[in-house]
Order: structure tokens, then sequence, then C-alpha cells
């Protein structure tokens, strides 16, 4: 297994180091490293093949990337296909893959795994990273730093949610600053409390600069 994964990482590669909206290859690595950082500090009892392979082809095929829904699934598929890897771990990666995004909206996850998966993709969209990665998003889809003329859009379903377009800063408020209360493990909870609070503390200084306070 150490072969096929280390191929689906030169495949990322190939594919993702390019990517400019937050979501290349070395994201792809950080949720990657993040997982393994997860299941150490668990001491989780789970299929680190499965975790892996979720962590990495988690956004290969994601609407953000291909402008698609339809490819989610049907990429990293093939992909696990193409390598002959085992049909049950092919069902339990692309499970996670299914359920893990924000915009899915799903309430309970289907297993340990999917849970430090999500855990570690949603840290990488909080501290430090998380501002540098939104904001690159945005400005990958030609959106605005801030309209102070456009209020956050909060409880948005999952059509809502794929169809917005609203500017950067909205979007710690509609899904940035919700993501250290919606985290399954408790080290992924120990992690994302302070990388909120970084978050907080930047907005406070943003909204004190663009308003010429400071």
């Amino acid at each position: 297994m150490e072969l096929v994964i280390e191929k689906v990482k030169e495949y990322i590669k190939k594919h993702m180091m390019d990517e400019s909206s937050g979501h290349d290859y070395w994201h792809v690595m950080r949720v990657y490293h993040n997982a393994q950082l997860l299941m150490r500090e668990e001491k989780a009892n789970v299929n680190a093949n499965v975790v892996q392979l979720a962590a990495l082809l988690h956004d290969i095929g994601d609407y953000k990337i291909t402008g698609s829904d339809d490819t989610q699934i049907g990429i990293p598929k093939a992909i696990l296909e193409e390598l002959n890897v085992d049909s049950n771990i092919i069902k339990q990666v692309l499970q996670i893959i299914g359920e893990i995004s924000f915009h899915q909206q799903t309430e309970k996850l289907s297993s340990l795994e999917s849970q430090i998966v999500q855990d570690a993709d949603r840290l990488d969209a909080i501290g430090a990273i998380g501002i540098a990665r939104a904001f690159a998003y945005g400005g990958a889809k030609g959106r605005q730093i801030w309209n102070p003329e456009e209020p956050p859009k909060l409880k948005m379903s999952k059509e809502e949610y794929m169809r917005n377009k609203g500017n950067s800063i909205n979007h710690f408020y509609e899904k940035l600053l919700l993501l250290k209360d919606r985290m399954n493990t408790d080290a992924g909870k120990k992690i994302a409390k302070e990388r909120h609070r970084f978050m907080e503390i930047y907005l406070e200084q943003f909204f004190l600069e663009w308003n010429g306070e400071r």
C-alpha cells in the first residue's frame, strides 16, 4: 500500500501543483500530514491506509476545482481503480470524500476515519494558512476582499453555498469561524481553538485598518 500512496502523491503533485485557488498540492499535503497527526494524537484504531488515501484524494475532483459536483467521486474512483486498490478500501475512501465537504452539510459522519479526514481538512481552512487560502480563493474567483454593503449569508443550503459568490471577508462568517465548534476529534478541537483565535485577532485588526482607526 505504501507504493500506492506514493503513486497517488505523484498524481496529485502533477495535476494540482499549479492550482491557484488554495486547493493545490500543498494544501493536500498539509491535510495529509494533519490527518497523520490526528491519528497519532487520538491513538485511534482506524484504517490508516483509508485515512491517508482519502486525505490525498479529497479535493482532486471537487467542484471548486472542476466546476462540477459530479466529479467529486468519479475522479478519485478512477485513480484508485487504475492502481488496483482493493474494492473495500475504495468504497471507504469514496464514502469519506463524499461526506466531509462543508457544503455537503452531513450531520453525522460514517466513521472515525471520516471524522479525522474532515478535521484535517478543516484545520487547513482556519488560522494563518486559512486566512491566506481564503484570499487566494477569492482572488482566483474574482471576488472583492470585502464589501460592507454586502452582508454575509448565514445558514445557507447546500445549493446556496455552492452558488454563493460573496466577498472574502464574508467567507469568514459564512464558514471559517464556524469550524471550531464543528470539529470531531479532541485533538482537532484543541488545535482549532488556537487557530480560531488567530482569525478573530486578524479580523479585529482588519476592521480597524478599514475604518482608518489604526
